[in-house]
């Protein structure tokens, strides 16, 4: 992770097919002139729903877009060569790619197996619903069209803990299989949370264990990635990643930044994961994006002093990656909790230009959402990217002493020529606020990045200046001189 480095989400849930590799080739060099320092990429490999799925349908890890299975060669995202070809671009040009990894479940079997099974409760999987009985289950995994190249490891049921479909009876369900059990070290939501969906891995089972780890060392070697995207780790046994993580450091040598989804709002959950894998890796700030959500639907009435109470980044800012909104929150997906338009240059700001946590933009702010008429705000959030690049840097001050007007300011620091910035935003009116912007900058003229504000602001004897904010908006401020020749 570099220093004030951006992480994109270079993906959306609804993106057409056949299109997205070629994207990231050719916006590479662009994204990297504007501030993005990383792109998370999304699941990459084969998917049971071919080119329609988005990755998290996990069928073969090792068909990266090469063989003929589900119905088509490429992934909805390209062809294998078109990834290799755009990881290459985007290393070139300075960014790193992290690469979303699905470990938890299999879906789209080549053939069903009989097994000795038993259900549980949806609702509360330590209760039992009936007696063992024999179902079929699609567990059985070949992968006929790869023909055993890169691995002949064929997956069976010994070497998953249960299912939610019995073909036998055409029946949906919980099934554990004979002889498994849910894994204790996960979250305990809806009594026990290890089973999500698909064909549940049995992350105890030693050869399931040493295929997971063969086929990440082939993935790096194959696809060069820097990092990974881990995906539902709150269903998969804590330890399980410390070991995995552990072991491909171990081979290449580096740090391989990763980021844990453990979706809960509930900071408490976020801190026993990052207590128990003893940091082995980052979480998203999902309480924070939750505020961010919460604070954009209650408009003057949420209490901007608040937005980062009970969040990771307050907790543990070197443990977290914050963001506003992700493929899973934008509108129509499970998690649907779309932060609204007008406070996304707020929320926006308060990632990129405090020093806590590592920020994430998404695709979808950026680009927009064709699909759900969402319009693009990359206008929006260049002024910050330009800002956290040049000038949130130093010491940080912070005003969060009115309910709606909240503001900080980075001092600057020698290793970033006229660096510092002043940043205000509010929930409510028009507000201003004095704050110390640093001696250093004595005398000196601050514009607005954003644009709102078109007046100069001049920086007092003491540091100190009053700065503005319109209505409903932020304002961020920096040396006007270096606003024009940034170094």
């Amino acid at each position: 992770m570099k220093h004030n480095g951006v992480m994109m989400q270079f993906f959306e849930w609804n993106l057409q097919p056949d299109m997205l590799w070629k994207q990231m080739r050719d916006s590479a060099a662009l994204l990297a002139a504007e501030g993005i320092s990383a792109l998370w990429i999304p699941p990459a490999y084969k998917g049971a729903g071919g080119r329609e799925d988005q990755g998290y349908g996990v069928y073969d890890l090792y068909d990266l877009g090469e063989f003929d299975q589900k119905g088509t060669v490429p992934t909805k995202y390209g062809a294998r060569q078109e990834l290799l070809d755009a990881v290459a671009e985007a290393h070139r040009h300075g960014l790193q790619i992290y690469a979303d990894i699905v470990l938890d479940h299999r879906m789209g079997a080549d053939e069903a197996e009989t097994i000795r099974a038993e259900e549980y409760n949806a609702d509360n999987r330590l209760e039992k619903e009936g007696e063992l009985k024999e179902i079929q289950a699609w567990t059985h995994f070949h992968f006929p069209g790869r023909n055993k190249k890169y691995s002949d490891f064929e997956w069976h049921w010994q070497h998953f803990t249960g299912i939610d479909y019995d073909e036998k009876k055409d029946e949906e369900g919980i099934f554990k299989f004979q002889g498994k059990y849910w894994e204790k070290q996960v979250d305990q939501e809806n009594g026990n949370f290890d089973y999500l969906m698909g064909a549940s891995l049995d992350l105890n089972h030693e050869d399931v264990k040493k295929e997971l780890l063969r086929w990440g060392k082939w993935f790096v070697k194959t696809t060069g990635i820097d990092g990974f995207r881990l995906d539902a780790v709150k269903h998969m046994r804590f330890s399980f990643y410390n070991e995995w993580l552990e072991a491909i450091r171990m081979e290449f040598g580096r740090e391989f930044f990763t980021v844990g989804e453990y979706w809960h709002r509930d900071l408490a959950a976020l801190k026993n994961y990052i207590d128990t894998t003893a940091g082995a890796l980052s979480l998203f700030d999902v309480p924070l994006h939750y505020n961010f959500f919460e604070a954009s639907r209650s408009l003057n009435s949420y209490d901007m002093r608040t937005i980062f109470d009970n969040t990771l980044t307050a907790d543990n800012p070197s443990m977290s990656v914050t963001f506003v909104d992700n493929h899973d929150t934008q509108p129509g997906q499970a998690l649907e909790s779309w932060v609204e338009e007008w406070f996304k240059p707020l929320a926006y700001a308060m990632i990129l230009l405090r020093q806590d946590g590592y920020p994430c933009i998404f695709y979808g702010d950026y680009y927009g959402l064709p699909s759900d008429g969402i319009p693009p705000l990359r206008d929006k959030l260049l002024p910050l990217l330009e800002a956290r690049r040049h000038f949130a840097h130093g010491q940080q001050h912070d005003y969060f002493d009115h309910p709606n007007t909240i503001g900080w300011t980075r001092e600057g620091d020698e290793e970033h020529p006229d660096s510092g910035v002043a940043v205000l935003l509010t929930n409510g009116d028009d507000g201003e606020k004095v704050m110390y912007a640093g001696k250093r900058h004595s005398g000196a003229k601050f514009h607005d990045l954003t644009g709102n504000i078109k007046d100069l602001i001049e920086i007092g004897e003491d540091g100190k200046a009053l700065f503005k904010v319109r209505a409903g908006s932020v304002s961020v401020w920096a040396r006007h001189k270096a606003s024009e020749n940034p170094s």
